[in-house]
């Protein structure tokens, strides 16, 4: 008899399903015949401007490299987020994307007598690593489409050792300000640790929102989670870190593996830390996105949640999934996010200003078609 190996998989495993990226362009170029150089990608959230000149030219130089393992340790990486954010060496855990880092902190602090507790709308990967090695998911109605702490706060149990926290919110957009996140790590007892996911921080740009490094000193219990993937530019090069209490950051770094960060992605992500007029540059043509997006949105009829991220979740009716289909064929790839617990949405991340246009025109297109076959 042949042995089924799915059974031998521990059981939070075998009932997982992978988590669906965004669908690339090569794959839809396959599926549907079409020109590769006419597809737009606004479903993975990522940087329209292309990688920073900065790192470039870091990432050419380190491949004469290649044939040497990495800097296990990242020094040069963590000196330049020592400078930038005034904190210490021995505070950072680098991840082979801040994903990695999130599944990190789960297999440090969580088993299956444990509960995680997230929001309903909140990141896959939260639900996915709890389950993964066991633990108790506990997903918190949203309120508004985003993380009601209240009600978070009040989950808290003598099980629980996680509370993962997206603030901006992904798939979402929302986001709390300074005073709402300070009220609730008030709450929160000090063996319960909070993941603050900011991996969309750096859009945020006024004083009300909060920075959750400053919050470290009176909250060791906090974890801050970032990325590179996003505003820097460097999604495909995969680094993330945490900026924890040392003592946090050490139990981190018996887990994480030696060389999960590769040498070109530390060059690079070291090189954009310095790289101003690439971050001034993203949030501007973010910020302009944004409205361009819900104007065209607004000029349609159609209700999407306000974003504080670098894409908009917009409501497209019952048949998101005949229209997504359809922007596919108009060679428009954006997400879909049934998946998320919103099969009415489509989330469409920022693009240039040409791409941001083709969007509009393709969805209501398919809007219109979708109407008349309805």
């Amino acid at each position: 008899m042949a042995v089924d190996y799915q059974s031998l998989a521990v059981p939070g495993v075998r009932a997982l399903s992978p988590y669906q990226p965004g669908k690339p362009i090569e794959e839809l170029a396959r599926e549907l015949g079409l020109n590769p150089s006419e597809i737009i990608k606004l479903a993975s959230n990522e940087n329209p401007l292309g990688p920073s000149d900065k790192a470039m030219a870091a990432a050419r130089k380190a491949l004469d490299e290649m044939c040497l393992y990495p800097d296990g340790n990242g020094f040069n990486l963590k000196q330049a987020l020592c400078r930038r954010y005034g904190i210490e060496m021995d505070q950072i855990t680098l991840g082979n994307g801040s994903n990695d880092v999130l599944e990190v902190i789960t297999r440090c602090f969580a088993d299956a007598d444990s509960e995680v507790i997230y929001s309903q709308y909140a990141f896959a990967v939260y639900p996915l690593v709890a389950q993964a090695i066991g633990a108790r998911g506990i997903s918190v109605p949203a309120r508004d489409w985003g993380h009601d702490l209240d009600a978070m706060a009040d989950a808290v149990t003598d099980r629980t050792r996680l509370i993962f926290v997206a603030n901006p919110n992904n798939p979402t957009g929302t986001v709390h300000k300074s005073d709402a996140i300070e009220a609730f790590m008030k709450r929160i007892p000090e063996e319960v640790l909070v993941v603050l996911d900011e991996a969309y921080c750096e859009y945020l740009t006024g004083d009300e929102y909060p920075d959750g490094l400053d919050l470290l000193e009176r909250y060791p219990n906090l974890i801050v989670c970032r990325t590179f993937s996003k505003a820097w530019g460097l999604a495909a090069l995969r680094v993330g870190y945490a900026i924890s209490s040392p003592a946090i950051a050490d139990i981190l770094n018996r887990v994480r593996q030696p060389f999960n960060v590769d040498t070109v992605a530390l060059a690079a992500a070291t090189a954009v830390l310095d790289d101003e007029d690439y971050l001034k540059r993203s949030r501007d043509v973010n910020e302009a996105g944004l409205r361009q997006l819900e104007e065209g949105l607004d000029r349609m009829g159609l209700l999407y949640i306000p974003s504080a991220g670098n894409f908009v979740t917009v409501e497209v009716g019952e048949d998101a999934a005949g229209i997504y289909r359809s922007l596919l064929n108009r060679g428009v790839i954006v997400r879909p996010v049934a998946g998320y617990g919103m099969p009415q949405h489509l989330r469409v991340s920022v693009g240039l200003a040409s791409e941001n246009e083709r969007f509009l025109e393709a969805l209501s297109e398919a809007m219109i078609t979708a109407g008349e076959e309805g």
